[in-house]
């Protein structure tokens, strides 16, 4: 946990990757790492994302890969199988939770509300997920949850995007924001992962701004 907390702190930005296939998702996590973010999340939406996450854990060992959108504890084991180093997922089941934690793999379990997240805190979870975090009352949102469950980090996705990240990382309760703006479809399938990494360095560059 230490060394993921580490690289967050340093460039608080997790792109999310969406794989059609395993060679697709290394070229784009390679393509991110390239762009300064070394934090990759390998959501489980498609039916190769398994063999991208493994594909990515072990051919991009510079990078530090996880697993996003599990949705059970089986998923979560298999992931962990499959080399994942942190859990994320898009709610807050106990399944899920504690899967991760008895293989004591991190989990950025999503929460929407107060009541999730009081729930989170009872299990022991000091970073969580805000999903959808657009939706869900965006950067204000946060700084109520903020005032009141302290200690607590947040990793806000769901509609954050260039334009909004500065606004989410100037909340020191924020440890960084996960989005999937950074590796459009359109490019991938196209083979344009320069413009992968083009959008990773402007990230980048937002947040050093923003946490400077």
């Amino acid at each position: 946990m230490s060394d993921l907390m580490d690289r967050l702190n340093a460039t608080p930005v997790v792109p999310l990757i969406a794989a059609t296939d395993a060679n697709t998702g290394v070229k784009t996590a390679r393509a991110l790492v390239e762009g300064g973010l070394t934090v990759l999340e390998i959501v489980l939406r498609t039916p190769a994302s398994m063999e991208a996450l493994q594909a990515i854990c072990e051919q991009v060992p510079e990078a530090i890969s996880g697993a996003g959108t599990v949705l059970t504890a089986a998923q979560a084991e298999e992931t962990v199988k499959r080399g994942a180093q942190f859990i994320v997922s898009p709610g807050l089941t106990e399944g899920v939770v504690k899967t991760a934690q008895a293989n004591d793999v991190p989990i950025l379990a999503g929460i929407a509300t107060a009541t999730e997240l009081q729930q989170a805190y009872n299990y022991d979870l000091r970073t969580v997920k805000f999903f959808p975090a657009g939706l869900a009352g965006g950067p204000k949102m946060l700084k109520a949850f903020s005032s009141v469950f302290q200690g607590v980090k947040f990793m806000p996705t769901g509609g954050v995007s260039a334009a909004n990240l500065g606004d989410y990382l100037a909340n020191p309760a924020v440890l960084a924001c996960g989005g999937s703006w950074l590796t459009p479809a359109d490019a991938i399938a196209s083979g344009d992962y320069a413009a992968v990494t083009k959008l990773a360095k402007e990230a980048v560059a937002i947040a050093k701004q923003a946490r400077a």
